[in-house]
């Protein structure tokens, strides 16, 4: 009788825990994959501010945890988040505009207290601002700045407005972004590698407006005007 309990016990308690073992070798190797494109970003650009990274499955990011970037100084990649990148680029991008995040938190008047209530009090501004350290950041550690235009085409949706927001248009946040590869990194777009990326064609294809608006920018030669993209 003791034996037909024990192998009930195993057939129920065997697979439970090869499923638990087989999350967290799952769990491991996203969190290795995170650690490492993280670290290439912070290495490469020589960012001398410690910064950790986290992946966390089970919380949905909102407006109370973005701000574990400034005041823990630790980049978290919700489950929510990581399910939508695909290639290290798109990792890359997502993490280098929350390492931008952090970086700058550490800045300023005690120990970088002001600047995180710059941040919080100016959300639009610093966006775009964290949006084009991101594509230098990229850069620098190798990764390709057109990954950082795809995630956010695929997962950032389009408001009706943003005058009374504290978010500025997907749209404009696209064009920023590819304002500064046109300008800083040109080289990505003469030898574009996403052409075929159905992702980056439909960029391409809702932007049409806001990429003339630049095309004219640079055929007038007046590279100090700031656009005023949709």
């Amino acid at each position: 009788m003791k034996k037909i309990l024990l192998l009930i016990l195993m057939a129920v308690v065997l697979p439970v825990y090869a499923i638990n073992e087989a999350e967290l070798v799952k769990q491991n190797s996203i969190q290795t994959r995170i650690d490492k494109v993280g670290t290439d970003i912070l290495n490469a650009n020589k960012l001398e501010k410690r910064v950790v990274f986290v992946y966390d499955e089970n919380h949905k990011e909102n407006i109370l945890n973005s701000t574990k970037t400034l005041t823990k100084r630790q980049v978290v990649v919700y489950g929510a988040n990581y399910k939508n990148i695909q290639t290290d680029d798109e990792l890359a991008g997502y993490l280098s505009r929350e390492i931008a995040s952090a970086v700058r938190s550490y800045d300023g008047i005690g120990d970088g207290w002001l600047s995180s209530v710059k941040i919080k009090a100016a959300p639009k501004k610093y966006e775009l601002v964290f949006d084009k350290l991101a594509v230098d950041y990229m850069v620098k550690a190798g990764y390709n700045p057109l990954g950082l235009i795809v995630y956010i085409n695929k997962t950032a949706p389009q408001a009706r407005q943003d005058k009374i927001s504290n978010k500025n248009l997907t749209s404009k946040r696209l064009a920023h972004i590819y304002e500064r590869i046109c300008f800083n990194h040109p080289s990505f777009l003469v030898n574009n590698e996403y052409l075929d990326n159905k992702y980056y064609q439909n960029f391409l294809l809702t932007s049409q407006n806001n990429r003339r608006m630049l095309e004219e920018k640079i055929q007038t030669k007046n590279y100090k005007q700031d656009l005023k993209y949709e």
